[in-house]
């Protein structure tokens, strides 16, 4: 018997970053001040999404995993992976790095790492946003933030509507400002600063800097990007942005009618343009869903641009 799709409400945090683009944009009730993040589909500690209708009705996304694992098929592990964000960044977002599951497991109380892959839905003219590192070592590393040699240090690759990245554990990245993006990552919120701007919070602090966990977990090694334009081709209306041990993320262009196989043991769906309808149910801009197991094919109608992803 077919499971009803899981739409879920989102959850929305101030960031000293944030402005006010998921309400002129996507039109949500966002509330006063510098809303810098949408989580739209997340079981996270720091943000567990409620159902908004059907027989899950009112039930966190937490609940369900827990106790009512079969609507996640044979979908392992602890708590629900995936974490689905949108992010307005009307400032510069810090110059940040994630560890990975292992250094995370240890060191942050047994937490996921943080895997996590950006799709541009718009951006300033002369946007750019920083994916990865020149530091050849730790040592050099360490060097240059002292002396404060940022353009030395990290990649800054100009941007445009519609590019995406993959950003793996020990990459050191930051949004920068006239961004917004939706964010595709495992659900962790372990978050290593090396920079700041020396920014100064309504309290009159700044926040944390973690330097020396930074350096445990960058990736030296790694080759930074040159650009987020996507290669990969568009068959019948879907292209293959990322697929890796953690997730995989589509983007799917739905024209009139469009059938989509569901056989995984769970989907989220994000709509990222336009309207229509999945199965009957009202879809626009910016709703987002998660199909369960044995919730049957996904029928689509109308004009939208969607994100789909699953472990």
């Amino acid at each position: 018997m077919a499971q009803d799709l899981i739409f879920t409400k989102p959850i929305f945090h101030e960031k000293i970053w944030g402005g006010r683009r998921l309400d002129t944009v996507f039109h949500y009730d966002i509330p006063e001040g510098a809303i810098g993040e949408c989580w739209a589909i997340s079981a996270h500690p720091a943000g567990d999404c409620e159902v908004v209708d059907g027989p899950y009705a009112g039930k966190t996304l937490s609940q369900l995993w827990d106790e009512h694992h079969e609507l996640f098929g044979d979908a392992e592990g602890d708590r629900f992976p995936l974490l689905i964000k949108i992010l307005d960044a009307d400032g510069d977002l810090s110059i940040q790095v994630h560890p990975n599951d292992e250094y995370a497991a240890i060191h942050e109380n047994g937490s996921l790492g943080k895997c996590e892959c950006w799709y541009v839905l718009d951006c300033d003219e002369d946007a750019t946003i920083i994916v990865g590192q020149k530091a050849k070592d730790r040592e050099e590393f360490a060097k240059l933030v002292e002396e404060g040699r940022w353009s030395d240090l990290v990649n800054e690759v100009p941007i445009h509507k519609g590019d995406f990245f993959q950003i793996n554990a020990g990459t050191l990245h930051a949004i920068k400002a006239g961004t917004l993006i939706l964010e595709t990552q495992q659900s962790s919120d372990v978050t290593y600063r090396v920079y700041d701007y020396d920014r100064v919070q309504a309290d009159g602090t700044k926040r944390e800097l973690h330097l020396e966990q930074s350096m445990d977990v960058v990736d030296y090694a790694a080759k930074a990007p040159t650009s987020g334009v996507i290669t990969a081709p568009e068959v019948d209306g879907i292209t293959l942005l990322e697929s890796n041990e953690r997730y995989t993320v589509e983007r799917v262009r739905v024209a009139g009618t469009k059938a989509l196989v569901q056989d995984h043991d769970f989907v989220c769906v994000s709509v990222i343009e336009g309207e229509g309808a999945v199965n009957g149910a009202k879809l626009e801009k910016g709703s987002h869903f998660v199909a369960p197991a044995q919730s049957g094919d996904l029928a689509f109608s109308g004009d939208m641009t969607l994100i789909c992803s699953w472990v």
